[in-house]
């Protein structure tokens, strides 16, 4: 499974990426300006498009994700070609954010404005990561429509159905992938047979596995690195994952355990034939 890391924080980016895991980077408006914000803060000036093209130049051959704000076929085809126009010669890596359903209301008559804009942006060559998958119809109607990734957003699904639940645990708290059941009826807890986020990118891999569709499953909104775990499991072909999750991916108490015992341990002609840089 590649690894994305969701963030537009450069000193984030730089240090993931020094670590040799990260396959690319998802981000939005809101992650970009507070990045830009802190980078003033400190004294260095930039506009938001340098910035930008920092971040692109930082990632290098590897993709990052831009989002559209627009909420019709207009707008967002619009706005993709513009930030692909703009961008996409700094690195040749840009990756155009589309909402799979753009519709600020249930019913809205732009529903189907995202499929259309995906539709249109695909065939002019512009790779398209589909954002706010919710079920895995939505998935399936994004990769036909010519997506190159969909994001199910794995721990918002989570935080839903603790809401169901009745539960008071934090967004970062694990949810079983299994479900969890409702303590007063008994029932698992569900979103229209979908029992935690992972299930949701489990369900959409296996439908893209059995039709073949040529479309990734990027696993967006993880919350801990279990989930990331079990999205790998569950055989997503991407996880994005913001920086503080990654970091404790690394982490458990027995190996900092070994480690003190092993430098206890170390022979002193041993550590003499090694180089000491």
């Amino acid at each position: 499974m590649k690894i994305f890391i969701d963030s537009a924080d450069l000193a984030q980016i730089r240090e993931a990426f020094s670590w040799g895991i990260v396959d690319g980077i998802t981000t939005n408006p809101s992650l970009i300006k507070k990045a830009v914000e802190k980078l003033k803060a400190s004294g260095e000036g930039t506009s938001m498009k340098d910035y930008i093209c920092r971040m692109l130049e930082v990632a290098g051959d590897t993709p990052v994700s831009l989002e559209v704000i627009g909420t019709t076929e207009k707008t967002m085809t619009a706005q993709g070609q513009w930030l692909y126009e703009t961008f996409n010669h700094v690195a040749g890596n840009v990756v155009v954010k589309i909402p799979v359903n753009p519709g600020t209301t249930a019913g809205s008559s732009t529903r189907y404005d995202g499929l259309k804009s995906i539709r249109t942006l695909s065939q002019a060559g512009i790779p398209i990561n589909t954002t706010l998958i919710f079920t895995p119809e939505q998935a399936l109607l994004a990769a036909k429509a010519g997506a190159t990734f969909v994001s199910p957003f794995a721990g918002r699904i989570d935080d839903h159905l603790r809401k169901v639940v009745g539960s008071t645990a934090g967004k970062e708290s694990y949810w079983p992938r299994e479900g969890q059941k409702d303590a007063q009826s008994g029932h698992s807890a569900e979103d229209n047979g979908i029992v935690s986020g992972v299930d949701l990118v489990a369900q959409i891999v296996d439908i893209f596995q059995v039709h073949d569709f040529d479309c990734e499953v990027l696993a967006a909104s993880i919350r801990n690195p279990r989930q990331a775990r079990e999205c790998a499991l569950a055989g997503a072909d991407i996880a994005t994952i913001p920086f503080e999750v990654i970091r404790e991916m690394i982490e458990h108490p027995k190996t900092v355990e070994g480690m003190v015992a092993f430098c206890k341990d170390i022979v002193p002609e041993y550590e003499n034939l090694l180089p000491k840089g």
